[in-house]
């Protein structure tokens, strides 16, 4: 049974996480992810991710009005995406933990340079045929190692899709389709308790609430200054995942 401050810190870790997807349409499993490596292993935190990040993804993917339109455009993407995830994950369960954290670390950093220094993945065009499973195939293996979804495949979408809200949909999507292929592999490993199950579930509800009330102030926040704060603390939350794992590997 986890510790009751640290399910009341979770909580509040889904409620930001929710809130950070609701304001930018991304960033549920990495904040979450990069908070909970903090106090529990990267294993654990992934699990424990499963339900809220389904269920926001899904919510997220059937709003727009864009999924069937989407999904066929996006489809080798999202195969490559679904089973490079479970292939991956198959190594994530007996990876060393501290190893898992240092990559997920090291995950951050780079979507958080990628920002800074607007580095653009070359526009797909008349290449997406084989790009699209390329870049899936890709984003499979970060996110069956780390959880998050980031890099490459945020970044491969956000050139891929110039409408903002077909954009904020295909994440969710993409999202969903990882976050399956991750807890089929997971679940089949046996890693996921009854107790890890009952968390992630209950998890949802904080996770909903952020959304929602992201959704709500959307419109009424500077989205460049929210974005620059967001990749900042992200910046500091990833050397502080590695400085800390690198430092228990000894």
């Amino acid at each position: 049974m986890l510790p009751v401050e640290l399910i009341i810190y979770v909580f509040f870790v889904y409620i930001l996480a929710g809130f950070v997807k609701g304001v930018v349409g991304v960033g549920l499993p990495t904040i979450s992810l990069a908070m909970l490596a903090i106090f529990l292993g990267l294993k654990e935190a992934m699990l424990i991710l499963l339900a809220p990040s389904l269920i926001t993804n899904l919510v997220q993917a059937l709003a727009g009005g864009r999924l069937y339109e989407l999904t066929k455009r996006l489809w080798l993407f999202l195969l490559s995406l679904f089973l490079l995830t479970w292939f991956s994950t198959g190594v994530l369960v007996a990876a060393n933990g501290n190893l898992l954290k240092i990559g997920l670390g090291i995950i951050l950093l780079l979507y958080c340079a990628s920002y800074f220094s607007q580095v653009k993945i070359p526009k797909p065009s008349k290449k997406e045929k084989w790009l699209s499973p390329l870049m899936g195939g890709l984003t499979g293996v970060t996110t069956g190692l780390t959880g998050t979804f980031v890099v490459p495949g945020t970044l491969y979408l956000q050139r891929m899709l110039s409408n903002r809200h077909a954009l904020v949909q295909a994440m969710g999507l993409s999202g969903g389709v990882a976050t399956i292929s991750l807890g089929v592999s997971l679940g089949g490993s046996g890693m996921l308790s009854n107790e890890l199950l009952f968390t992630s579930c209950a998890m949802v509800i904080p996770a909903l609430m952020g959304m929602a009330f992201g959704n709500m102030v959307r419109s009424k926040i500077d989205g460049v200054l929210f974005r620059k704060l967001f990749f900042v603390s992200l910046s500091f939350i990833g050397i502080w995942i590695v400085v800390s794992a690198v430092i228990n590997l000894n």
